[in-house]
């Protein structure tokens, strides 16, 4: 039997991304196949898993994807593995507006499967037992298994706390450690390639405060899901899609990853920074920082050679980092930098958030032709000229201007909406790279 579980917190900041890193870690450090998950549009805590795991972390959200599209990608990502760790997002039944949608509770229900819930017991000791009872009791269907008790002060103060909590197990006391942390900046952690903590300090950590056996004896097997995906089931002839993929640019779900192959592309990835023009039918840039290499971008051969490849009809596909470094250029504190200029279109950095959230639209274009969701989050403004073709009608998120998203020229379109592969046709992209092959 698959077993699978998921480790929420109470709200964010609890250190649940530091519990499930380590149980992951654990896990691995006995020679397990661990499959991790992030419930929620998050590229930086899944490289974290990733490295810790050796398998791609892929995400998880019941906005975006579906509750049938959540349960494929679990179904279709696990097969040989011993167990499945979903970390979860900001509080367990925080969901999109006042709804249970795409919040850990919304994902755990959908798999069927237990919730490890994380409690911050700082500050606190017969409080503790009163938001675990709420939290157990606010939704009878949320099958909260277990409970992690983070920051305790000490073995006595743990056992306070346990001698008024509800009949639920608690699987872990973990103690205060200021010492294992992953930085942070603007857009969340420091990604995996900049990690400067102990994985192994980490697993064992874990390992000494929370009972692993437990926790494997408290998983279960998730639902399978009802209806598959029929797209890319038609022409499969060779197409080849260069993916940027370095420091720029690597804000990326693997799962698009897995519909390009699946739709029979074959994916080169490729560093602008280091000014790789590759043999390929299309490109995709995805999000990432090219605000902290923007001098290098703005050398980079790649930078000064994709007008020519767009003017020709190639098909190019940006995302929020990927827009900025599309257009004609890029201010940064009152510098301007010269970028690819495919689209008319200047961004600026800004010290605000401008914003941040789910979004929803209807596209209207060459390669895209319908409802799309994703999620949006940058601080930047982009400022199109008069004649810019905007093709995005957003119902939710705030695009480019004006409830518009999705500049495009050409066969070139990008958006700062991060479009999931759960609605983004990644079929009728990979098509017109195909096309552009045949040429």
């Amino acid at each position: 039997m698959k077993r699978s579980v998921l480790i929420a917190g109470t709200h964010s900041g609890v250190g649940k991304t530091t519990v499930a890193m380590g149980v992951m870690a654990a896990l691995t450090k006995r020679n397990m196949k661990v499959q991790p998950y992030k419930v929620g549009p998050d590229y930086i805590d899944p490289t974290h898993h990733t490295a810790i795991c050796g398998r791609s972390s892929r995400n998880l959200d019941t906005f975006m994807m579906g509750v049938d599209g959540v349960r494929r990608t679990v179904d279709n990502s696990y097969k040989d593995a011993d167990i499945s760790v979903i970390e979860g997002v900001m509080g367990l039944y925080d969901g999109m507006n006042s709804t249970e949608i795409a919040s850990s509770a919304h994902v755990a229900k959908s798999l069927g499967i237990p919730v490890i819930l994380v409690v911050n017991v700082h500050g606190m000791s017969r409080s503790a037992a009163a938001i675990v009872k709420g939290f157990t009791e606010f939704d009878k269907d949320v099958n909260i298994a277990g409970v992690i008790l983070n920051r305790v002060g000490s073995p006595r103060h743990a056992q306070m706390i346990k001698d008024v909590l509800p009949d639920i197990p608690v699987v872990g006391t973990v103690p205060r450690n200021n010492d294992i942390k992953v930085p942070s900046r603007h857009l969340g952690l420091h990604m995996a390639s900049e990690q400067d903590y102990d994985v192994g300090k980490l697993a064992e950590f874990i390992e000494e405060n929370v009972d692993i056996d437990e926790i494997l004896s408290l998983a279960s097997e998730p639902k399978k899901p009802e209806v598959e995906d029929d797209r890319c089931v038609g022409n499969m002839s060779e197409v080849t899609i260069g993916v940027a993929r370095d420091d720029a640019f690597c804000f990326y779900y693997e799962e698009m990853f897995d519909m390009f192959r699946k739709c029979g592309a074959k994916i080169e990835f490729f560093s602008p920074l280091d000014g790789d023009i590759p043999e390929v039918d299309g490109m995709y840039f995805g999000g990432g920082y090219p605000e902290l290499n923007i001098a290098e971008l703005e050398k980079s051969r790649t930078t000064k050679k994709l007008k020519d490849f767009s003017a020709d009809g190639m098909p190019i596909y940006g995302e929020c980092g990927g827009l900025q470094y599309l257009c004609s250029s890029y201010e940064i504190e009152d510098v301007v930098y010269k970028m690819a200029d495919l689209f008319p279109a200047e961004t600026i950095l800004t010290k605000r958030l401008q914003a941040l959230g789910y979004t929803e639209g209807v596209a209207k274009g060459k390669f895209i032709n319908g409802p799309v969701r994703g999620h949006e989050f940058h601080y930047s403004l982009t400022e199109c000229d008069s004649d810019s073709r905007l093709i995005y009608e957003m119902s939710r998120g705030k695009g480019i201007m004006n409830g518009k998203d999705g500049i495009t020229e050409h066969n070139s379109l990008a958006s700062y909406m991060h479009a999931h592969p759960g609605s983004f046709p990644v079929d009728s992209f990979v098509e017109q790279c195909r096309k552009y092959g045949r040429k």
